[in-house]
């Protein structure tokens, strides 16, 4: 119930991030959707530094490890971590934009980060003190939830990123009117969270994490069959959806991980969770953006064929159009060429929108895979040396 009360509060904002940023960005400057983190990071210090306090006990051997620590700073690993990372969020962020490994930039830098990495982890595994704790991986339990937890954010950011675009570019919404649609998701997972923090205790959490699964598919598989007449409300009814699925994955899939993790390696495992979950975020939006670009040139190629001014129907809905046009004083070979650019415009639009189908399909058919990956989310007793209050 802890975790549900935390995450109820976590989802506030991006309930009300996405509508607060479109109404800024449509009647101010989009700067200020920066400038307003000022504020709030300066009161977020203040309540940190009045409120936050360890256990004194907890804080005792948190010491005790610090010391250790220090006598064995292991530089090797924070230098290893950090080229890694940089260079492999580098190619998430440009490779799109610099045709992926095209670019011997990008190619160079995938090159350091695979190599980089490897490194990281057989250091860690032979440092007297690692900066991460990759042993933590051991367990079943901590190893499920975090990979599950990582598939769960690529998702997420994916759909975060990916539904105000197809909102705003092929149904013509406002930035404004994109958080209004965006908002019903995340109240949904907020009613959801308790009720999901409730039965925790008394069913297995596969089976929640299982019904989150399911759940967001089915939102998935609603989303994949928008056109360009759907409206406002064929999209919330598969967000609905999507809301009550990582309702019931947020709050499972976080506690079972840390359920048999010893209190004085909780904050190397809570660490650990959430880098994995930016990470699979970064990588969600990277494969995704990609995949649409793609998809909508497979799509238009596919859709040119049947709108070739040779089929008479073309023919005929251009000619249509052109005499329209002309009807209007515009001389009758400059309505030829604005007939054909109109049919261009519907035919990107239609592939534009195949795209967007095709890609709401994979993340659901996506996430099922992850269902055998419940076998290993067990909780039970911690190992033996975990310290465990009375």
């Amino acid at each position: 119930m802890a975790m549900a009360a935390f995450a109820m509060v976590v989802m506030l904002g991006p309930a009300v991030g996405p509508t607060l940023g479109g109404t800024i960005v449509d009647h101010w400057h989009w700067s200020w959707i920066f400038f307003i983190n000022v504020p709030i990071g300066a009161l977020g210090l203040f309540m940190v530094g009045s409120f936050v306090h360890d256990d004194p006990e907890l804080r005792m051997k948190n010491q005790k490890l610090a010391e250790k620590e220090r006598k064995h700073t292991d530089w090797a690993g924070i230098v290893l971590l950090t080229i890694a990372l940089s260079s492999f969020e580098y190619v998430l962020e440009e490779g799109e934009r610099n045709d992926w490994f095209a670019s011997g930039v990008i190619a160079a830098c995938a090159l350091a980060a695979g190599l980089s990495t490897v490194a990281f982890v057989v250091r860690e595994l032979t440092a007297r003190a690692p900066v991460v704790n990759l042993r933590l991986f051991k367990d079943p339990a901590f190893a499920s939830g975090t990979l599950m937890g990582a598939v769960m954010f690529a998702m997420l950011m994916a759909n975060l990123f990916l539904l105000p675009i197809f909102m705003q570019e092929v149904l013509g919404f406002t930035a404004t009117q994109a958080g209004f649609v965006l908002m019903p998701r995340v109240l949904v997972m907020m009613v959801a969270t308790p009720i999901v923090g409730r039965l925790y205790n008394h069913v297995s959490p596969r089976l929640l994490v299982g019904i989150g699964v399911v759940a967001f598919s089915i939102g998935s598989y609603q989303m994949s069959h928008l056109t360009l007449e759907s409206g406002s409300g064929d999209i919330v009814s598969a967000i609905l959806i999507q809301g009550v699925g990582f309702g019931f994955l947020f709050v499972p899939l976080t506690t079972a991980a840390l359920s048999r993790i010893p209190r004085e390696r909780m904050t190397d495992a809570t660490g650990m969770n959430s880098l994995f979950r930016q990470v699979g975020g970064a990588v969600g939006l990277a494969i995704f953006a990609t995949l649409v670009d793609r998809y909508a040139t497979v799509a238009r190629t596919a859709v040119v064929v049947h709108t070739a001014p040779s089929r008479p129907i073309v023919a005929e809905r251009l000619a249509l159009f052109a005499r329209g046009l002309a009807s209007k004083g515009m001389p009758a070979h400059t309505a030829r060429d604005a007939a054909l650019r109109a049919l261009d415009v519907d035919v990107q639009a239609q592939s534009t929108v195949l795209a967007f189908e095709r890609v709401f399909l994979l993340s659901g058919l996506l996430f099922l895979i992850l269902l055998p990956m419940l076998l290993f989310l067990k909780t039970g007793p911690a190992r033996p040396g975990a310290a465990l209050e009375a």
